[in-house]
């Protein structure tokens, strides 16, 4: 195997395959790594029931939309599985798959990346990191208060209900995971107990539409992260839950609450064999139906302001409010058999050693695109768009990188930035 290629992927995912996509089509020389297999995380770092919260129409890899018969339906975990593998077939990637990359640095005398593999030394003109951003899942430290007779599992290690102990969940996280996850648990008749954050909920469909498709006629899927009211925050901020199961509905904690689930503010502490939370619960379940109803809003100024005829819809209703605020709770006494931490990931750029990144470890860039000549991101959330991270925006972002790796190949030195964007602006 040749050991030089102009441009090294890090990454077999989505991303990695539509950045190796781009380049094929540009006749530019590349390998891809891939540490597992592909589809690996969407194959066993899901649930069961796990299913896409976008309609499949939004699946749009570079030369390769969504194959099916079932647009505005949602993928389920095996049929994206299949999709991605589908994709790769498509073109054949060069990738290998099984290998992980341990180190990348720059070799700036000679001008080129050296990149340790588990499989041996590699260079290259250029490298996309593709790796994403959700590396080491995050499980707070106060979950080593909980004895060893309860289970603990971060929610990328939840499969199903069945296989966990008899008795009641504790869901901590309100987050999309979270959410779905307590609904899993929910309708499979276990006795659940959610910690309530302050994620903001979504509608599922609003005056005869997926509000994916308004928000797609309203272009916010075009708004970039310069555009973006709060782009200071978005990149940090929960996503809003709601869910493809079933053919897609809302999810209303509250109505969950009335048939029995248990809900409580955020998680405070743990000691002796007492659960204790924030006294939050009600303002974090307002804050989530003023988001949900903002976002109608929205769409109504739409409406009216483009003279779109669409049905009404009644005002939306709390059906449950919290009587009093519970803010203790004997996990023993609750049958508690298992916690499922839904906190989240962090990411983990340790291995890149190039001076990119800032005091939180997020890479700085523009579009992708790093202050150090020929290093890329591809794949983070809101890294141009708010498809950047999903597989609506990722062709948009991985065509701009090729075109940009394109340019700089044809730069006699690194800071010949002229003909870059002569390339860029003329293409």
């Amino acid at each position: 195997m040749n050991n030089h290629y102009s441009v090294i992927i890090v990454g077999g995912g989505q991303s990695g395959l539509s950045m190796s996509y781009c380049l094929k089509e540009r006749g530019i020389d590349h390998i891809v790594f891939e540490k597992n297999k592909i589809g690996y995380a969407w194959r066993t770092k899901r649930w069961d029931s796990f299913c896409l919260v976008t309609p499949n129409w939004q699946c749009k890899l570079p030369g390769y939309a969504y194959p099916g018969d079932d647009p505005h339906g949602f993928m389920q975990k095996d049929e994206i599985v299949q999709y991605i593998e589908a994709y790769a077939a498509s073109f054949d990637p060069p990738i290998q798959q099984g290998v992980e990359v341990l180190k990348l640095s720059q070799n700036v005398a000679q001008n080129f990346f050296e990149v340790t593999t588990s499989i041996g030394e590699y260079t290259a003109d250029q490298v996309v990191v593709a790796s994403g951003s959700y590396h080491l899942p995050k499980v707070p430290k106060i979950a080593e208060r909980l004895p060893k007779n309860i289970t603990q599992l971060h929610a990328s290690e939840y499969k199903n209900s069945q296989s966990l102990p008899p008795g009641a969940v504790l869901v901590v996280g309100t987050g999309q995971s979270g959410c779905q996850i307590a609904e899993d648990l929910h309708l499979a008749g276990r006795q659940v107990h959610l910690c309530v954050g302050s994620a903001p909920r979504s509608p599922r469909r609003y005056r005869g539409k997926d509000v994916v498709d308004w928000l797609d006629q309203m272009g916010y899927y075009d708004l970039s992260i310069e555009e973006h009211p709060q782009k200071e925050k978005v990149r940090a901020k929960a996503n809003h839950y709601v869910t493809g199961r079933d053919g897609g509905r809302e999810i209303d904690l509250r109505q969950f609450a009335l048939e029995g689930m248990q809900l409580y503010g955020r998680l405070k502490d743990i000691s002796d064999r007492q659960l204790e939370f924030w006294d939050n619960l009600q303002q974090n379940l307002d804050q989530a139906d003023a988001v949900a109803e903002s976002i109608k809003k929205t769409i109504d100024g739409f409406i009216e302001k483009n003279q779109i005829e669409a049905p009404t819809e009644p005002a939306y209703y709390p059906v449950w409010q919290p009587e009093q605020s519970i803010l203790s709770l004997d996990y023993a006494q609750a049958n508690i058999s298992a916690v499922i931490w839904c906190t989240g990931y962090q990411s983990d750029f340790s291995w890149v050693e190039v001076p990119v990144f800032d005091g939180k470890g997020y890479p700085g860039h523009e579009r992708g695109v790093t202050g150090v000549w020929g290093l890329y991101f591809l794949g983070l959330p809101w890294l141009y768009t708010w498809g950047s991270g999903r597989f609506s925006g990722i062709a948009r972002d991985a065509s701009y990188l090729a075109d940009y790796i394109v340019a700089r190949k044809k730069v006699s030195y690194p800071n010949d930035w002229s003909v870059v964007n002569e390339f860029l602006l003329g293409s």
